[in-house]
């Protein structure tokens, strides 16, 4: 169902997505450091909930698009390609201006981790937009079923961003202390992951549509 290239180029992708410093990262530090390991994995759990949310409402969408449109496909393709390579852009300018210590603040750990995490990710717009214009790169058209390759590759994708969260959950105290306080730490991973997803975007974009 999948193209052996593109999988593992998907998956190269999505593990530095998922390992760069980010703001969901840093809202599930911020509960763990706030209320225990116990409130962190709940909102990391939560956070993979929301995700999910938006895998399959992206999924329902544009999986119709997809399989009926050869142009429609087309045009989602180069998008989102281009999206790829802006997001790489932005990565590095951001990191670029990252010189001082990051303050993770309170994030109202009275309320419930696990469904404020869901609403926290759900109701995040570049969320939605990040899905709708990654995925559809690496679904193969006319290998069919482009429903369950958008799902599949979605949650992967979540998966492996509630992995990294789960380590740094497990390692908040040295390893939570230096992405809190580590601006070069911080410039290099998010420099490195842009420069990738510049050149993933490039060849996403001169590669053969399928």
């Amino acid at each position: 169902m999948f193209d052996s290239t593109r999988l593992v180029l998907f998956i190269t992708a999505a593990v530095l997505l998922a390992i760069a410093p980010g703001p969901g990262m840093l809202y599930v530090l911020a509960r763990s450091l706030a209320g225990g390991k116990r409130e962190g994995v709940l909102s990391a759990f939560g956070t993979f909930l929301g995700g999910m949310v938006h895998v399959f409402a992206a999924a329902l969408g544009i999986s119709i698009i997809l399989a009926k449109s050869a142009i429609a496909f087309a045009t989602v393709k180069y998008a989102g390609a281009a999206y790829l390579c802006v997001l790489g852009v932005r990565m590095i300018v951001d990191a670029r201006k990252d010189s001082g210590e990051l303050v993770v603040q309170d994030v109202m750990p009275k309320r419930n981790p696990l469904w404020q995490g869901v609403a926290t990710e759900v109701l995040n717009p570049k969320t939605a937009l990040f899905f709708l214009s990654f995925i559809p790169q690496f679904v193969v058209r006319t290998n069919g079923h482009v429903f369950l390759q958008f799902v599949a590759l979605g949650t992967i994708s979540v998966a492996l961003n509630t992995t990294a969260d789960l380590v740094v959950i497990a390692l908040a105290g040295p390893l939570g202390e230096k992405i809190r306080s580590s601006a070069v730490f911080r410039r290099r991973q998010r420099t490195a992951t842009g420069v990738i997803m510049i050149g993933l975007g490039t060849y996403l974009a001169t590669s053969e549509s399928k």
